[in-house]
């Protein structure tokens, strides 16, 4: 590691408890600042972290790609903005440029010195986030369509079911294999770089703080979705997949994981639609309760 980043550490798996400590007392609004999310994804965006001002401070560097920092979460004496210069610093010593990305909208409002750093809203990345209950119930006329998927599958097919446990986890990693073999996931990094990070969620189930749920047919994992809580009223669901061949089955695996492992919550964030004309509509179809706003905060000057 060079000198500009001897005082960060390549996030582990044994960094769990520490980095989840800072998230508990500061609890996050966008989808990016779980554990779980940081360490599934570790492969492309290669974290680094260090304490910084009483904060957790971030840098993300994907291949290929410029280093950034995401947003630091305080513990009980961290001082935000402290931790903000801190990081761009560290940036700018590295030769990148200083900037943190995918900044929530409550730390541009509450913490950010607006006099020395501006914020620019970067809507691509700005998370999905829906009432529980809407999900579950799908009521109105708003989601006329939405029940009338969910219910065409409950009428022709006999399924069940399962919350994700050890036993399904290697049923669900072969359904992720089938899934990628339907869609040539070798000739598309972003398919590649999603697969690997499923790979890494499940085979650490045992030791990740997640919840999954499956739709079994025919003793065949055919649909899971993966997600945890990430702050006391909201849940984010990290991934969810289906076999795109039977009818409905998006429509079920999202309902039946929201009614199964998130009745207790307020809000499901379902992340963002990274600016894909496709991944967009499909998240406004659900009609979102509102959007968590990210913005790319730099310097000023």
């Amino acid at each position: 590691m060079s000198q500009e980043l001897q005082d960060y550490q390549e996030l582990q798996l044994d960094h769990q408890d520490e980095i989840r400590e800072f998230l508990r007392h500061d609890p996050p609004r966008t989808s990016e600042l779980t554990f779980t999310n940081l360490f599934m994804w570790r492969r492309l965006y290669r974290p680094l972290w260090r304490r910084a001002a009483g904060c957790l401070a971030v840098i993300l560097r994907p291949e290929g790609q410029e280093p950034f920092a995401l947003p630091p979460a305080a513990g009980p004496e961290g001082d935000r903005m402290a931790a903000l210069e801190a990081l761009l610093a560290d940036l700018a010593a590295m030769g990148a440029r200083p900037r943190a990305c995918r900044v929530g909208a409550d730390f541009v409002e509450r913490h950010l010195d607006r006099q020395r750093f501006q914020a620019a809203l970067d809507r691509d990345q700005s998370d999905y986030v829906y009432a529980a209950q809407d999900l579950i119930n799908l009521a109105g006329n708003r989601f006329h369509k939405k029940k009338n998927h969910l219910n065409r599958f409950l009428k022709t097919r006999q399924f069940r079911y399962k919350p994700l446990d050890q036993e399904t986890v290697e049923c669900v990693l072969e359904m992720q294999a089938s899934w990628c073999q339907l869609r040539d996931c070798q000739k598309d990094p972003g398919l590649q770089n999603e697969d690997q990070a499923i790979f890494e969620a499940l085979t650490h189930f045992d030791r990740l703080h997640y919840l999954g749920g499956a739709i079994v047919i025919n003793e065949v994992v055919e649909a899971f979705s993966l997600g945890e809580a990430l702050n006391p009223d909201t849940a984010v669901i990290h991934i969810e997949k289906a076999n795109p061949e039977i009818p409905g089955l998006y429509a079920a695996i999202n309902q039946m994981f929201a009614a199964n492992a998130w009745s207790g919550m307020t809000y499901i964030n379902r992340e963002q639609d990274l600016g894909l004309a496709g991944l967009r509509k499909a998240k406004e179809s659900y009609n979102p309760h509102h959007l968590v706003d990210k913005y790319l905060v730099t310097p000023r000057g």
